[in-house]
């Protein structure tokens, strides 16, 4: 059966609607729980995936990316909780979508010419 998605033309950018910047981390409900609206808008487009979980050496990572991109890869930081990963993930995925400025703390960066 075809899917029904959307194709995202190669090279374009999807927006997050979300108005959460980084620096406004959302707060905890009464009931402890924690919206991660960039992470939920994402999960609504084209061809997202979030993984968390071991790569490689790393015991724990958090990497989001879509059909064309990897938006986000974060190690989780000696003594972070899951969720504060998680509202990490969910400022780099606003960062990638609305900013262009993608996260990556797992490969090592190019050398220098």
């Amino acid at each position: 059966m075809e899917s029904r998605r959307r194709k995202a033309k190669p090279g374009s950018t999807r927006r997050v609607n979300a108005k959460i910047v980084p620096s406004e981390l959302p707060q905890p409900s009464a009931a402890g729980s924690l919206a991660l609206p960039n992470l939920e808008a994402f999960l609504e487009g084209d061809g997202p995936q979030i993984s968390i979980g071991t790569i490689g050496p790393i015991r724990c990572a958090a990497v989001a990316n879509d059909e064309h991109n990897m938006l986000a890869a974060l190690v989780r930081r000696p003594g972070e909780t899951l969720q504060q990963l998680l509202e990490r993930l969910d400022a780099a995925v606003y960062l990638a979508l609305e900013e262009e400025r993608f996260t990556d703390e797992i490969n090592s960066p190019p050398p220098r010419n």
